[in-house]
């Protein structure tokens, strides 16, 4: 999934260096809202959602402390 946003980024730039900015501009709003879409997805999946280390500090804070 990561690729398609470089991807589109690349496209974005590449567009913008060839002098199409209208399109180089929708290409970049188009990659940072799939980006924003595809955070979103896994920080609410199911699976390993919400247990990312820059989430569970709480978690890993009382593992040190001991507790439960």
């Amino acid at each position: 999934m990561m690729l398609l946003i470089f991807a589109g980024l690349l496209a974005a730039f590449l567009l913008g260096w060839l002098g199409r900015e209208t399109l180089a501009i929708g290409f970049l709003i188009a990659t940072l809202a799939f980006a924003a879409g595809l955070f979103l997805w896994e920080v609410y999946s199911p699976t390993y959602g919400f247990a990312m280390p820059w989430i569970s500090v709480d978690r890993a804070a009382s593992a040190l402390v001991g507790e439960g």
